[in-house]
């Protein structure tokens, strides 16, 4: 029996689906100066118009807050109708249409190329250790949450070392790239899915308990 996905995990893929392009977008826009959001240039003229045909019954939709909360509104929207369209054949096909058009693009296709290689990483599990780890940053006090990309080998020693992306929060899809001796890394067992709520909420979501310390500390303690 086919089980039907969960606006939760609609979202999240939806979200997923749509970060490469977003990431895209909001590069582009930075070049061009395009100080706009994403969704206010669709929603402002269409709620304008309604206003203005009666200004008494629908005057109320030319509030500022009103025009921010239904732009908003559209945004959630799109990411879960993407999330719906991830689990069809026909959004399969859109999404490949849209990627070879990117992919045409100048400067527009590395951006999306590197975003998307990036999450179908963040979607597989590495070789040697876990996806989602601890790793001591800023400083040895601290801990953040990272992604482990790939394990490289140290140029004459052959100690392992992990590349690891993390992200800052709200916005996972800025971040840092540290590269970190595998044994100074703390594995979790945390999904991606997890790893990402954890991050985008600020740390409000998240389990009871987390692990601090490398595998080598806590033994050795």
């Amino acid at each position: 029996m086919r089980t039907v996905p969960t606006v939760q995990r609609l979202f999240l893929t939806g979200l997923l689906t749509l970060l490469p392009l977003w990431l895209t977008w909001v590069v582009v826009k930075f070049v061009f100066v395009l100080l706009s959001d994403i969704s206010r240039p669709l929603t402002e003229p269409v709620l304008q118009n309604l206003a203005s045909g009666d200004p008494r019954a629908w005057g109320w939709l030319v509030d500022p807050w009103v025009q921010t909360v239904l732009a908003l509104a559209a945004t959630l929207l799109v990411i879960l109708a993407a999330g719906v369209m991830a689990h069809r054949v026909f959004g399969q096909r859109l999404l490949r249409w849209f990627e070879a058009l990117i992919g045409r693009i100048p400067f527009a296709n590395t951006i999306y190329g590197s975003a998307r290689q990036l999450l179908n990483i963040l979607q597989t599990k590495p070789d040697g250790t876990q996806r989602v780890v601890l790793i001591d940053f800023p400083h040895d006090q601290m801990k953040s949450i990272g992604f482990v990309t790939r394990v490289l080998k140290e140029q004459g020693t052959g100690r392992e070392l992990a590349a690891v992306y993390v992200p800052t929060t709200p916005n996972p899809t800025s971040g840092y790239l540290e590269i970190v001796p595998v044994e100074k890394i703390t594995p979790t067992d945390w999904t991606v899915d997890q790893a990402m709520s954890f991050i985008i909420s600020g740390g409000a979501v998240s389990p009871e308990s987390i692990p601090f310390s490398p595998p080598a500390a806590r033994s050795s303690s």
